[in-house]
């Protein structure tokens, strides 16, 4: 049928297959990204513990692709249980440029619950020796501590630190352990000790006599452990932004005293010094008396302050849009009477932080201070500093996640210092609010008989390290591992920068400004559209492909932003994830505008009826389809795509439908 409501007679038009080939290109699409194979690796037919299984590979730098071995570590799932099922992880050996030559690096990354697999900078640090990533067990490979518990009271939080959320974080947080263990996970077995056995078996089997380690923030303690466990294995060891015993509990008036020097920096900057007397003052001021909304929008307090405290862990613009100037000038600016900036960081904070970690392995790492929590809270917790307990509270549950999960014994004697004779250099920056310096000057250093520290002016944490004149790092990290000596003559000192090419008061209000302009768009393209098929019977042939092909996005996002604006305001404990939400908000308005770019005023009421019918059912099963097909941001694309499909393959379908039948019942075709 064409859109002057004419049978074609011609069920396959050139304009209907041309759809029906790009509608089959973006399904296949969709099909491989929710089918597609698991990539993670799996244990080898007949494979053994200890064994390491490589290939040759690439592997990605800032500096190129560089030859390396890819492939599989084998290991129990718990060493200390004679019948433990194995388990594969995967190992990257990064080759040499020159040709190894000397003892080569194991990295360690921080988190805890992230990957140990992503480091570009790698190059900086691979040019006569090899560097080898293992992954974490509990991270990656074949048995991965997924908690969806957790996500989803993340998600469903009116307050990321509220008294309710914690209880609910804490209480998923038992939900996911039980359930693991009833799929036959031995949660025994995900120990930092363990993971530390898993670095020495790759070290064995892939011939080293002795190793050097690289490691940053929770990774540090991995380091620890190794050279407590194996100083015959350790060369050297270099530690970036370090965390010792019972630092996973950050002390409030600490994190004070890091405003305070903030504040004193600020006070020598001419920006920060013209809008406020003393930041420290100002920000206190301000948390006393939080914004509770901007505009329309409501500000949760506590999203807040846990958002400012990982915000302010790094002062480079690379950690943006939470990097430490960022938040600094937010907080200004609502002293100044402008909560944009603040709203800002509660939006971003439900955004990103529910998804950010592998949580069954993130609580199992954090585990191992469980008794420095428990004390810490019941001497009372925060004493009534600027940011409270934020990143404390937000890792422990408020206290409850020491009673949710199970403790690991197998790591009781590595929850105090020990001392180690193991070369080592500590690393850290005067502004790092996650791994303060003074914690490896006072806890770490004094146990280390060949210990070295460098301490870095205005340095924040680990990715300030790698970010800021890498030419000093590298000659420092790279001397150190040939000569254990400690250069660090190429380091200038950095002033603290607290202006702001992009801030999150110009990212608050850019972005509300978007969502309004997606969604009054959307409405408004939605009560126009039927007012042009009213007026001229029909849209025009090439008006009609247009809509039904690109517009999808402007009226799925419209739709979305709609949704989310009123969900903010009126029920902020509704997750912005939630599948019911995405589906409904971009699938209804996709369907409904593909519907009017079809119909023609002149069709019967019936024909309409199926139309829409029709195009309404396959947008939402689209939806639903490509909403399942992906997560995180990349969803709200393949929702669009998934309901532009189902809608538009629906309505084609009908009108093949009705050609045929039209074409079966012409005097022609007898």
């Amino acid at each position: 049928m064409d859109n002057n409501g004419q049978s074609t007679t011609r069920a396959f038009t050139p304009a209907r297959i041309v759809a029906l080939v790009v509608i089959g290109v973006l399904a296949l699409g969709l099909a491989y990204l929710r089918f597609a194979p698991d990539p993670s690796v799996s244990v080898p037919d007949g494979a053994q513990a200890g064994d390491v299984i490589l290939e040759p590979c690439t592997y990605a730098t800032e500096d190129g692709s560089y030859d390396a071995d890819c492939g599989t570590l084998v290991v129990p799932q718990n060493r200390a249980n004679s019948g433990s099922r194995l388990i594969a992880l995967p190992v990257t050996r990064v080759r040499a440029r020159s040709g190894a030559s000397a003892e080569p690096i194991f990295r360690l990354e921080g988190g805890p619950g992230i990957s140990n697999m992503t480091f570009p900078k790698v190059s900086r640090i691979a040019d006569s020796r090899d560097v080898v990533l293992v992954g974490y067990r509990g991270v990656e490979g074949s048995s991965v501590l997924n908690c969806p518990e957790v996500v989803s009271a993340l998600k469903g939080s009116a307050d990321l630190v509220g008294d309710e959320s914690l209880r609910a974080y804490s209480e998923a947080m038992a939900s996911c352990s039980e359930r693991l263990r009833e799929d036959g996970v031995d949660l025994d077995g995900y120990s930092l000790s363990q993971r530390v056995d898993d670095l020495e078996a790759v070290r064995v089997a892939l011939g080293y006599d002795r190793i050097n380690l690289i490691s940053e923030s929770v990774g540090t303690r991995t380091a620890m452990i190794y050279s407590w466990r194996y100083p015959e294995s350790i060369h050297r060891s270099v530690m970036i932004a370090v965390n010792p015993p019972g630092r996973f509990v950050w002390v409030p008036e600490t994190t004070d005293e890091q405003i305070s020097f903030y504040a004193e920096l600020c006070s020598q900057d001419e920006t920060c010094s013209s809008r406020t007397d003393d930041l420290a003052a100002s920000m206190r001021s301000t948390a006393a008396d939080m914004p509770d909304r901007w505009l329309f929008l409501p500000i949760k307090e506590g999203n807040v302050k846990v958002g400012s405290f990982f915000g302010l862990v790094e002062t480079t613009s690379e950690n943006a849009p939470l990097s430490a100037p960022m938040v600094l000038d937010s907080w200004l600016s609502a002293a100044d009477g402008d909560a944009s900036g603040l709203w800002f960081i509660s939006f971003l904070a439900d955004l990103a932080f529910p998804e950010a970690f592998v949580w069954g392995e993130t609580a199992a790492v954090a585990m191992l201070d469980a008794e420095v929590a428990d004390t810490y809270y019941s001497a009372g917790g925060d004493p009534g500093s600027i940011l409270g307990n934020a990143g404390t509270d937000f890792l422990f549950g408020g206290g409850g996640l020491t009673k949710a999960w199970p403790p690991n014994l197998a790591d009781d004697e590595y929850r105090q210092v020990q001392t180690s004779d193991v070369e080592t250099l500590l690393i850290g920056g005067t502004v790092d609010f996650a791994t303060p310096v003074v914690n490896a000057t006072d806890d770490l250093l004094p146990y280390l008989p060949n210990g070295h520290q460098v301490v870095l002016a205005e340095f924040g944490h680990s990715t300030d390290f790698w970010t800021y004149q890498p030419e000093a790092s590298t000659r420092l990290i790279n001397t150190f591992y040939d000569t254990g000596e400690v250069d660090d003559s190429l380091y200038s000192y950095r002033t603290m920068d607290f202006g702001t090419t992009i801030s999150q008061t110009g990212l608050g209000k850019g972005f509300v400004i978007v969502m309004l302009g997606f969604a009054i768009l959307a409405v408004a393209s939605l009560l126009w559209m039927p007012r042009r098929v009213k007026k001229r019977g029909s849209f025009g042939p090439k008006t009609s492909a247009w809509i039904r092909s690109l517009y999808p996005l402007v009226l799925g996002l419209g739709g979305w932003f709609l949704v989310v604006l009123i969900v903010m305001t009126i029920w902020p404990s509704i997750s912005l994830g939630n599948s019911l939400i995405a589906v409904l908000s971009m699938g209804l308005p996709i369907g409904l505008g593909i519907y009017w770019a079809w119909v023609h005023q002149d069709w019967s009421t019936q024909i309409r009826k199926a139309g829409f019918a029709a195009a309404m059912g396959g947008a939402l099963v689209g939806g639903w389809v490509g909403f399942t097909s992906t997560a995180g941001l990349l969803a709200l694309i393949t929702t669009i795509i998934g309901a532009a499909i189902g809608a538009n393959l629906a309505l084609i379908v009908l009108d093949i439908t009705w050609d045929k039948s039209a074409r079966d019942r012409s005097p022609a075709s007898t």
